[in-house]
């Protein structure tokens, strides 16, 4: 029997396209926070205050704070599973996410309503 490669780090010396996959997993939700970030700047800067896009805007701004923290928790957490050797949770980000997606397309549908 095959005796496992030992990492530094006492987990399991994992194959590096998994390590390199979480990492893209990663840079793909912080990309998620970033466009909400940016959309968010947007409507905050250029809609009119008055109608709720301010608000609107900076709400969304924080969800994409939200997503780079989600993603880096999940990062973190599928990283010391990868190296121990066995799959990582599912947790609640995913459906985190879809939510925050969901809620930020919810309310800017409705201040784009208010608008007209």
């Amino acid at each position: 029997m095959m005796e496992k490669n030992k990492s530094k780090l006492g987990g399991l010396d994992p194959d590096v396209r998994f390590l390199l996959a979480n990492e893209r997993t990663l840079l793909a939700w912080i990309r998620t926070g970033l466009a909400l970030q940016a959309g968010g700047f947007a409507l905050a800067h250029f809609g009119n205050g008055g109608d709720g896009s301010e608000a609107a805007g900076i709400l969304a701004i924080l969800f994409g704070g939200v997503m780079a923290l989600i993603g880096y928790s999940r990062f973190r957490a599928a990283d010391k599973a990868i190296r121990s050797g066995r799959l990582p949770r599912l947790g609640i980000g995913p459906t985190l996410e879809v939510g925050i997606v969901i809620l930020t397309a919810v309310v800017l549908a409705v201040v784009e309503a208010w608008q007209h």
